[in-house]
């Protein structure tokens, strides 16, 4: 199979689909890898080491979709990529389709086969490829969060920690997941105060014995959402339902009730984000703020930290893309319940079910198609 990657063009985007370590694995397994002039330069790869590990460097972006069976990415394609693609060609990256109905009608329109990292599921409800993203997105959220409570960005002035004398700075994570967790590491290491919310018991049971009395935990009901937002000085959304649309969880109303130069950090953003007044920004124009509340909703977080997240985002990947690249999709997907989650988008039909419901699109089950 031939296999490509080219060079990500979402503004302030670094990360990359394939380091040169992938290229030697596609390459020791019988595949031919192409690979775009400078591609990972921003994450920290030169061309040369691509072509150490036996890529073929080439200039033009178009080429490389025209000749390749599959295109690894990062990030989903933004609609001047969109006439790239060809029948059949398999599109292997983060997809977010549940709140992005243009590139959906896009991907079918192709008759592209995708899959998405993002739904990858293992049979006890693990999300391997999208569980580092998640790591790196939960840490940078506190850190971002605090960042922006600085009065030079309009912020509340609070130092998180605080300092002898002075209150230290309350933080709220609603959502207990993967990025919640991190989110939880990260607040705690500060010395901020935390308080977290989730709607399964089981896990706030979990936070409290690992975390003890250095975090408050509340299940998450639209009361216990507000009476903690008022009092916040970041409040992260860190809600997760795989492959579906995140809920609206802090309402346009709330945030007049919420102190001046409070920061919201809308980490579901990917998914239509979970503040009712999230829109996406990215890295160059990153925060916003209505009714005196910063809003940072950076789409692409961990493209910030690009060498780290290529690299641990790569580890997981290059799995399941091998088997896609040994076997072929479809039977790939057939021996491969995991990478049959995975698979959003076939033969101009909508296969994930979570997608479909959140676009109210009809729903194909891939088993059917795949035979």
């Amino acid at each position: 199979m031939k296999i490509g990657t080219a060079k990500e063009i979402k503004t302030h985007e670094n990360r990359v689909g394939l380091t040169p370590s992938c290229v030697t694995a596609y390459v020791s397994h019988g595949h031919e890898v192409l690979v775009q002039a400078g591609a990972g330069v921003n994450a920290g790869f030169e061309d040369s080491e691509y072509k150490s590990a036996g890529a073929k460097i080439v200039a033009d972006r178009k080429v490389i979709f025209d000749a390749c069976d599959m295109i690894v990415k990062v990030k989903e394609p933004i609609a001047e990529e969109y006439d790239l693609f060809h029948e059949n060609q398999i599109l292997y990256t983060y997809l977010h389709l549940a709140a992005d109905m243009p590139q959906t009608k896009a991907l079918m329109a192709k008759k592209v086969k995708a899959v998405a990292y993002e739904t990858i599921e293992t049979a006890d409800g693990q999300l391997p490829c999208l569980k580092p993203m998640s790591e790196i997105a939960g840490r940078l959220s506190v850190q971002e969060g605090a960042k922006y409570l600085e009065k030079t960005y309009g912020g509340r002035g609070i130092l998180l920690g605080g300092v002898p004398g002075v209150k230290r700075g309350n933080i709220v994570i609603i959502g207990g997941g993967v990025v919640g967790i991190n989110a939880c590491k990260m607040a705690i290491g500060c010395g901020a105060n935390v308080t977290i919310l989730d709607v399964s018991q089981k896990r706030l049971e979990y936070f409290d014995d690992i975390f003890g009395a250095r975090v408050n935990t509340l299940y998450s009901t639209e009361a216990n959402i507000y009476n903690s937002i008022i009092e916040a000085d970041v409040v992260i959304g860190a809600v997760l339902l795989t492959g579906r649309k995140a809920p609206m969880l802090v309402k346009r109303e709330h945030l007049k009730k919420m102190k001046k130069g409070a920061v919201l950090v809308d980490v579901a953003v990917d998914q239509g984000g979970c503040f009712e007044t999230t829109k996406a920004t990215t890295h160059d124009k990153p925060i916003f703020e209505i009714d005196g509340i910063i809003h940072y909703c950076v789409a692409n977080m961990p493209g910030a930290v690009a060498l780290t997240s290529t690299i641990a985002l790569t580890s997981t990947t290059l799995k399941y893309g091998l088997l896609i690249a040994d076997k072929g999709l479809e039977t790939a997907c057939k021996t491969n319940n995991d990478l049959l989650k995975g698979l959003n988008i076939y033969g101009g039909k909508c296969v994930y079910e979570g997608v479909a419901n959140s676009l109210n699109l009809d729903y194909t089950d891939p088993k059917l198609i795949l035979g």
